[in-house]
């Protein structure tokens, strides 16, 4: 297991980290996920082989914000 962190754009409230949460933790490879608004980023705890860098952005891109 990795933990990577990612700066997260576009989170405006609690919902929006539960939600992202939520789509990074049902991610295959992904053991956990901590998201925060200050500062916007998350925190990733993955399998890099299951769960490389590139899903990662597509899921938080999917959930509807962008990773940096």
């Amino acid at each position: 297991m990795e933990t990577i962190r990612i700066a997260v754009e576009g989170m405006t409230c609690q919902g929006c980290v539960n939600s992202l949460t939520r789509a990074l933790e049902a991610t295959p490879g992904v053991q956990s996920a901590m998201v925060a608004l200050a500062p916007p980023q998350a925190s990733i705890e993955h399998d890099p082989a299951s769960a490389p860098l590139e899903v990662l952005r597509t899921v938080i891109a999917d959930a509807g914000f962008e990773a940096r």
